[in-house]
């Protein structure tokens, strides 16, 4: 007959059922905000990333651009704001930024941003860089 001794556990409370969240382990809350101006670094990673400059950015521009010349309406919010959704997403992945796309730029952000690229691309529409 083997008898197995019996190991007492300490109770270590909620941490040991799993329900504690990790800003309960601090007495201050976590500051997750990032060291740099977001708005500013999407529009830059938006210019400079080879792949969404091809297939997202410059189309969009296009769009812009053909809707200036013709004197049509041109929805600001409607037409840039999937392709900034698309650039949230893409730099989340890329640069392995701990939050979720919708986390990353708030609404503010995400209509600072359009504001930003509509403002200085139809500049550059305006002085004819796309002709």
């Amino acid at each position: 007959m083997i008898i197995q001794g019996q190991d007492t556990k300490q109770d270590i409370g909620r941490a040991g059922s799993g329900n504690m969240k990790i800003n309960e382990f601090y007495d201050q809350p976590i500051d997750d905000s990032l060291p740099y101006n977001v708005v500013d670094d999407v529009c830059i990673f938006m210019r400079n990333d080879p792949m969404f400059y091809r297939k997202s950015f410059f189309p969009a521009i296009k769009r812009m651009q053909e809707c200036s010349m013709s004197e049509t309406e041109y929805d600001k919010i409607k037409e840039l704001g999937p392709m900034i959704d698309k650039a949230a997403r893409l730099y989340c992945s890329k640069f392995k930024i701990g939050k979720r796309p919708e986390e990353l730029l708030t609404k503010e952000d995400k209509y600072a941003l359009i504001q930003k690229v509509y403002a200085e691309e139809m500049t550059e529409i305006r002085k004819g860089t796309y002709r």
